[in-house]
Parts: C-alpha cells; sequence; structure tokens
C-alpha cells in the first residue's frame, strides 16, 4: 500500500469521527478517533517491516523473507527512516544461504542509516565477515573495531572473538601450491 494513502485512511477516519460526534454517538466517535493512530503508526513504522522482525525474532527466515518480497517498490511504500531496515533485513535474511550477496543490503542499510547501535553494530560484523571471507584482512579487521565499538551492550563479543580468531589462522589461500616451488625439494 502506498504509504499516503495511509494519511487518506486516517483523514477519513477523523471525518467519520466527526460526523458521530455531531449525531451523539460520542463513544463511537471517541473510539474512531483513538483508531485513527493506527494507520498514522503504520506510515511510520510498516507493516511488513514490523512482520518481518518479528518472524526473524522467531527465527523463521523463510517467512521474514517472504513478507519483505511484498514490499515491491520500497521508496513508494516505506518511510525514508526505514529504507535503511529493508535493506538490513533484506541481508539478514541472505545471510544464511547466500553470505556472498549480503554485502551489498549491508551497505546500503548503513548509508540510508539504522536507528539501534545494535543494528549497526550487526551490520557491520556481517561486513567484517565477508570482507574476511574475501581474503580483504584489512578491512575486515577495521570493520570488526568498528563493531566491537558500537557493541555497547556487549550482546555480540562472542561473534567478535570468533571472527578475530578466525582471521588469525591462515588462510588456505596462500599456501597453495606455487609451481615454482615444485623444483626446490627435488635437487
Amino acid at each position: 500500500m502506498n504509504k499516503y494513502l495511509k494519511f487518506v485512511i486516517a483523514a477519513l477516519m477523523v471525518a467519520a469521527a466527526v460526523y458521530l460526534m455531531m449525531n451523539r454517538n460520542v463513544g463511537w466517535g471517541i473510539v474512531i478517533l483513538l483508531l485513527t493512530a493506527l494507520p498514522i503508526l503504520l506510515f511510520f513504522k510498516n507493516e511488513y517491516i514490523l512482520l518481518a522482525f518479528w518472524h526473524l525474532r522467531k527465527q523463521n527466515m523463510p517467512k521474514a523473507a517472504g513478507v519483505l518480497a511484498r514490499i515491491k517498490n520500497f521508496e513508494s511504500q516505506l518511510h525514508k527512516s526505514q529504507y535503511g531496515y529493508f535493506h538490513y533485513l533484506t541481508g539478514l535474511t541472505l545471510a544464511q544461504d547466500s553470505p556472498a550477496k549480503v554485502e551489498p543490503y549491508m551497505k546500503k542499510a548503513l548509508e540510508y542509516g539504522l536507528n539501534m547501535k545494535q543494528d549497526r553494530a550487526m551490520a557491520t560484523l556481517n561486513l567484517a565477515a565477508v570482507a574476511i571471507s574475501k581474503g580483504r584482512r584489512q578491512e575486515g579487521q577495521r570493520l570488526l573495531e568498528e563493531a566491537k565499538r558500537l557493541d555497547s551492550a556487549g550482546l555480540m563479543t562472542d561473534q567478535i572473538k570468533m571472527m578475530k580468531d578466525q582471521m588469525k589462522m591462515p588462510s588456505m589461500q596462500k599456501h597453495m601450491h606455487n609451481p615454482h616451488m615444485r623444483q626446490r625439494g627435488k635437487f
């Protein structure tokens, strides 16, 4: 649903509440006036984003991805403050199946902005994981330090420690056989 259509619905509800109050149905008018807050709330907090967060909390990634797929054009359906969360949630739903596709979504999420420090820390940690897996150790180290700084509650200390331990291990790409090295041991 278009985000501005919610304001039209709210205006119609206010008009109906005023009409009911004028016709001596003050109780129903007040109830409808209180229900007017729902479309206004859904303008700033999109219902699909809220459902996706709920499914992610239940660890149901396919349903969260299905709910996010209902958002066809995020610019016309979401408020600007939720662009980042749309990309953030899309990246989180893709993280288990295809970690390589997570990087552009998390970069856009950080670019658009996330309100909570924990969300920024999680996005930065995912970017660090992608950078380390692609062999960009310096960028991964920098992103891990930034994630550690953003994680003020200490909820991701175990993941950050695990990633730092993983960085200490030698990567297999550096130890692949060099064709020129094969000659050394023979003579």
